[in-house]
């Protein structure tokens, strides 16, 4: 398997994960045809895309200008899972991955070089795949947070032990300035970077499932003004709805990539 060649590249206004880490920082989804992949999330999300140095097979997605993921269409080449995958800031991606390791983690790829920064795709132990990224964030960093995911969260087997293997490696509730603020409400966990919610960790997954969306996995919830209009959008353009209502619906795009709409007002 090979690096994401979609990562975030520097530009003006540059923050490094040395000052701002343990949350996430970017999204990259893996698909087998580009084009499809465009017109769906252009219909749905209503983005446009960029194209980047490495080829025809890359492109960052912008959301009013801002990018906002990475789309690679090498699952088939690369023969690899078609999934959307958060990645986390961190200030050193060798140690993460070393503490990863000490904690039952597995490591698929990485820590690689990638310029301006440094990579690494890795498992937890139930099984979540994320990634980690050491190095200059996207452009502007609170543009990113506004314009990027409302959050993303892991469905797992345990929460408590998840946020105990996550914090550890990525310094949550750390004490250090900057860190990752962690809360337990109701038996799931919340993770607040300078206030705002950004990720989740709920238990149930039943590890066995043949679902794939049932095992542990990390899902990436994009902010939308319509979530019935993004339903209806995916189901025309060769996507599927999993399950809807007023405040979210999860969908699937035509490759099979998981991911949910979430009402802006629930924010």
């Amino acid at each position: 398997m090979n690096h994401d060649p979609t990562l975030p590249r520097g530009a003006k206004d540059v923050v490094s994960t040395h000052s701002v880490f343990g949350s996430p920082c970017w999204v990259s989804l893996t698909s087998r045809d580009l084009q499809t992949t465009e017109d769906f999330y252009t219909a749905v999300l209503g983005w446009r895309w960029r194209s980047v140095k490495l080829g025809d097979h890359f492109r960052i997605a912008l959301a009013n200008s801002v990018p906002v993921a990475g789309v690679a269409a090498v699952a088939a080449m690369w023969q690899m899972a078609v999934a959307w995958t958060p990645y986390f800031a961190v200030p050193d991606a060798d140690e993460a991955v070393s503490r990863a390791r000490e904690r039952g983690g597995t490591t698929a790829v990485g820590p690689l070089s990638f310029p301006p920064g440094r990579a690494a795709l890795l498992a937890d132990r139930d099984g979540a795949t994320f990634g980690i990224w050491e190095g200059e964030l996207v452009g502007n960093w609170e543009a990113w947070r506004r314009a990027a995911p409302t959050f993303i969260s892991l469905h797992t087997r345990d929460a408590f032990d998840a946020a105990l293997f996550y914090g550890e490696i990525l310094d949550w509730a750390s004490g250090v300035q900057g860190c990752c603020e962690v809360e337990y409400e109701g038996g799931e966990v919340v993770l607040r970077s300078q206030g705002d919610i950004v990720a989740r960790i709920d238990s149930g997954a039943v590890e066995s499932a043949p679902d794939p969306s049932v095992r542990p996995h990390w899902q990436v919830h994009f902010a939308v003004t319509d979530v019935e209009a993004c339903a209806r959008a995916s189901e025309k353009h060769g996507g599927s709805v999993l399950r809807e209502d007023a405040a979210e619906a999860i969908l699937r795009d035509p490759d099979g990539a998981q991911f949910t709409v979430t009402s802006r007002r629930e924010r």
